[in-house]
């Protein structure tokens, strides 16, 4: 009779503590300080997503202070940025094979470059220069009005095929037109 309660003891104690962990997991995902977006959009017959964490402003000088110039970054927190597609892209001069991703950026006072990595997965303080799958320039706006939240998007040329990633925070906009490879 004793083995009896303390096993149901032990079951019941293990369904708390996993109901509780659970919880506060979904807790832990709503309460990010950068919480994660991933945007989507079809160009050419290909699906490209974009999973990112949001990190803001916050009343912080980001290019040249909090992301160094000089340095490769990832754009956004937590996991690394992942780009992913269902077709090869090109990106700039740069094939990009399908499947995702980890995307890097390398900020310089005036030209930035979008470093795409082979690996499909990370953490966002490791980069891996052994695994670039190579570098493209990009263009380069300062905007008229500060972005607060680290945003993408993904978008289709109007007039024709392909289209650009961009990402906006602070008061700068960087962008690279790709093309789908059919």
């Amino acid at each position: 009779m004793r083995t009896t309660r303390l096993s149901l003891l032990g079951g019941a104690l293990g369904v708390a503590l996993l109901s509780g962990a659970l919880a506060a997991g979904e807790a832990g995902q709503r309460n990010r300080v950068s919480p994660h977006e991933t945007v989507s959009a079809a160009v050419d017959g290909a699906e490209l997503t974009m999973t990112y964490g949001r990190p803001s402003m916050r009343g912080r000088q980001i290019f040249g202070a909090l992301v160094p110039y000089d340095v490769v970054w990832c754009p956004g927190a937590d996991e690394a940025t992942t780009l992913e597609s269902s077709k090869p892209l090109r990106i700039g001069s740069l094939a990009v094979p399908p499947g995702p991703h980890t995307i890097w950026m390398l900020p310089t006072a005036g030209a930035w470059t979008l470093v795409v990595s082979k690996e499909p997965s990370g953490f966002h303080t490791r980069y891996n220069a052994s695994a670039d799958l190579g570098r493209v320039p990009l263009e380069k706006q300062t905007l008229d009005a500060p972005v607060e939240q680290l945003t993408f998007a993904i978008t289709k040329n109007a007039a024709g095929s392909g289209g650009t990633i961009e990402m906006r925070w602070a008061t700068t906009r960087v962008a690279a037109a790709f093309s789908v490879v059919q």
